[in-house]
């Protein structure tokens, strides 16, 4: 495990990817490359329902400065750079957006080995401020974070979490959407390379009296191929296949449908991405 609690948006992370991550709903179809000079340049394409985009990626590193730099076939242009160490055990993050450029934001997060802050202040006339703080060991951590709006001098978001975190497990309860909901979450690994595992989440939103449970789990069939499976209390059934065809390279079928409604036509979602 890692040094210090990590950032406050790792609370629950684990689990939420388990049941979230790869779950797809559209086609898409992605080509990275590497050049000599260190570039990576990755081509994606996308297709959800009648409605087709695509866009060109490059990254690069170079000792403590990365920068990423997207265009897409609307003539969105994105650019993240991200600087390490300017001051010691430091990370500042600045993002630009074009020709939506007020959306564009500035980050600094801090590291301690019993400690984590970030703060994010918005480019623009009239910014939003964003700032966490969590405290802790890598095996326990507790924290909040909130939002803040220059504008009207109101808080726009306030949430709390809290986190135990052991080799073969993590636990982690979450109170958000202003004190609305209420999500606790556990994850338990079954193999060292924590490939196969088991998940389960439960949600409560006070204003309306409405719980949701989730159960999830991976299995690796082999060192190749990922099963994946979530069902939820809603009767929404939803299934992963991901292969590496080859090195570095993976092949993910998904399927999700309702298990209350089978009239109900399902959604399928595939994605091809080459790496060399």
């Amino acid at each position: 495990m890692s040094k210090g609690p990590g950032l406050f948006t790792d609370i629950g992370k684990k689990a939420k990817d388990l049941l979230i991550k790869d779950y797809l709903s559209d086609h898409k179809f992605s080509v990275s490359t590497y050049s000599e000079s260190g570039v990576a340049l990755t081509t994606s394409t996308v297709k959800k329902g009648g409605y087709s985009s695509g866009d060109v990626a490059a990254q690069y590193t170079y000792k403590n400065t990365s920068a990423d730099v997207k265009v897409d076939t609307e003539s969105n242009i994105s650019a993240t750079l991200a600087f390490a160490d300017i001051v010691p055990s430091s990370k500042t993050i600045a993002t630009l957006k074009f020709p939506n450029y007020e959306s564009g934001k500035l980050e600094f997060q801090y590291f301690h080995p019993h400690a984590s802050l970030t703060a994010a202040v918005g480019l623009n006339q009239a910014p939003p401020v964003d700032f966490s703080v969590t405290l802790g060991t890598p095996t326990f951590a507790l924290g909040a974070e909130a939002g803040y709006e220059t504008t009207s001098g109101k808080l726009t978001k306030y949430t709390a979490g809290i986190t135990v975190t052991k080799p073969d497990s993590c636990a982690s309860i979450i109170l958000g959407d202003k004190g609305d909901t209420i999500k606790a979450s556990y994850i338990h690994y079954a193999d060292q390379l924590k490939k196969s595992a088991a998940v389960g989440e439960i949600t409560r939103k006070f204003s309306t009296n409405e719980n949701t449970f989730t159960v999830g789990g991976s299995y690796a069939i082999d060192s190749l191929t990922l099963v994946k499976v979530k069902l939820n209390n809603h009767g929404t059934l939803g299934a992963v296949l991901q292969h590496e065809v080859i090195r570095k390279s993976l092949v993910t079928i998904s399927s999700e449908f309702d298990t209350k409604a089978l009239d109900k036509t399902p959604r399928f979602g595939v994605s091809l991405a080459l790496k060399p």
